[in-house]
């Protein structure tokens, strides 16, 4: 006597085929496929987050590169201010003199310095770039030389 009996094998099939198959459904219990209102307002707020963050990275690189420019522009002024100095070849009196410097169309104001030096056949001449005569609170150009005697010809 078996303590778990089972109807036999053949039993169990034909009881089976008889029962009428039931639909499978999908784990969303019927809903139809697609996005909830929930998750596309989720993405869409992603997306804005990440598009603000491009836009103000864009900008900063805007900035930072219209910076550059001017600061570009205003180191030429400088040199080519040096190089007129130096085809000049005169001797530069001491102290200084602001003038106005334009270089690609911006209009910078400009600051010439000149001191002696040690040596008396030498004077130190210093340029240093401005926005403008008004607005000094950012020197663009900082530029350094010394300038020869080339008047007494000692070189």
């Amino acid at each position: 006597m078996a303590l778990f009996s089972s109807p036999p094998l053949s039993d169990r099939l034909t009881a089976a085929a008889r029962q009428p198959r039931r639909p499978r459904r999908s784990r969303r219990s019927g809903r139809p496929g697609g996005f909830t209102l929930i998750e596309v307002l989720v993405a869409l707020t992603i997306l804005a987050v990440a598009l603000t963050a491009a836009m103000r990275a864009m900008g900063a690189m805007i900035e930072t590169g219209s910076a550059l420019q001017q600061r570009m522009l205003a180191g030429w002024t400088a040199d080519n201010l040096l190089v007129q100095l130096r085809l000049a070849r005169q001797w530069p009196d001491p102290g200084t003199r602001g003038v106005p410097c334009a270089q690609g169309g911006i209009v910078f104001y400009c600051e010439q310095s000149v001191s002696p030096t040690p040596n008396p056949a030498f004077r130190r001449v210093e340029i240093a770039v401005y926005p403008s005569a008004t607005d000094r609170s950012v020197r663009l150009a900082w530029l350094v030389t010394v300038v020869p005697n080339e008047t007494r010809n000692l070189l």
